[in-house]
């Protein structure tokens, strides 16, 4: 059995019910995080509609968000729902101003305080988003329309 996630009448996403169900699960975990509704509407009969306006601003913030992260554990816990979120926000054509978005101050919130450097943190520059849109890209051949 599999849901669906749709902006009108297009499908942008055909998951399993179990990947949905996980998915939706951390939608408010993120929500309560930026404090902005992520446009990802309820499950009502194996659909969900999609609110592009909310998905834009809450994608935007959910990047500016990675951007200002220098904590290895939060990275980690949240690069897959942001990947997951960005092939959402491309399939409604959402467009992502990735230059602007590197601009943003570094100023980090939660400091790795370990000097362990083999996790990386949010780099500076344009280059800072490029490991999460090569994760969105492979994560996006495997979700199914």
């Amino acid at each position: 059995m599999s849901q669906y996630f749709d902006l009108g009448d297009e499908t942008l996403w055909n998951p399993s019910s179990g990947a949905s169900r996980l998915f939706r699960r951390h939608v408010p975990v993120f929500e309560a995080e930026l404090g902005l509704p992520s446009g990802i509407g309820p499950m009502e009969n194996d659909e969900c509609q999609i609110d592009p306006v909310a998905l834009d601003a809450f994608v935007h913030a959910l990047l500016a968000q990675h951007r200002k992260a220098g904590h290895a554990v939060i990275l980690a816990l949240s690069e897959g729902f942001t990947a997951t979120m960005l092939v959402l926000a491309e399939r409604a054509g959402i467009r992502l101003d990735w230059a602007r978005l590197g601009t943003l101050p570094a100023a980090f919130e939660d400091v790795q305080v370990s000097a362990d450097t083999r996790w990386p943190v949010a780099e500076g520059g344009g280059a800072w988003g490029a490991g999460l849109r090569e994760k969105a890209r492979e994560l996006g051949r495997r979700m199914p329309r």
